[in-house]
């Protein structure tokens, strides 16, 4: 009586393993195969949009930070180039323009010791990004951005140079999300 129930679970076992693998291997194929655009990387930018041109980014900040606009439009193309979501173009040539200023840099204290002395200063950097559409003539968002980097005051300017570098790190990341998964 046991090797008969025994081997009636084996066969059940055996009928839901089949069950599920096929039911598996049709829903793959199903969102593999369907005409409906999904992106398993998340990014959802319409099929119209291939080329990208993202022009020097202006300094409006007043910081007077050396580099600050070629490091930012370097580092923000580099991103998007290794993303490859879109080819990176000159204006004339693109679907959409990614069009950025940098409106703001600031530097302050983040942490005090107990003798009022700065323990670490914290660099922020606000982006405006203008997004725009050129096939549709349309916006598709304009806003800004802002990241920062905790640095230790006493690393000086070698330590405000790699904040720095660490802010468009994390704001040139945001701004590409947006831009390809923002949809």
């Amino acid at each position: 009586m046991n090797a008969v129930k025994s081997k009636d679970l084996v066969n059940i076992k055996k009928k839901l393993i089949r069950f599920f693998s096929w039911s598996f291997l049709l829903v793959l194929l199903s969102v593999a195969g369907c005409s409906c655009p999904y992106s398993f990387t998340g990014a959802s930018i319409p099929a119209h949009l291939k080329t990208l041109a993202i022009p020097y980014a202006s300094d409006q900040s007043g910081s007077g930070e050396p580099m600050l606009s070629q490091n930012f439009t370097n580092t923000l193309t580099r991103k998007f180039t290794d993303d490859n979501s879109f080819i990176i173009t000159d204006k004339t040539k693109s679907d959409a323009v990614l069009e950025c200023a940098i409106v703001g840099i600031s530097d302050n204290p983040s942490a005090i010791t107990t003798g009022e002395q700065v323990q670490a200063r914290r660099l922020t950097i606000t982006v405006q990004v203008s997004y725009k559409d050129l096939k549709m003539k349309k916006s598709i968002f304009d806003r800004q951005f802002s990241n920062y980097e905790d640095y230790p005051a006493s690393s000086g300017q070698a330590g405000r140079n790699a904040a720095i570098d660490s802010a468009i790190e994390k704001i040139t990341e945001d701004i590409l999300l947006e831009t390809v998964s923002g949809w």
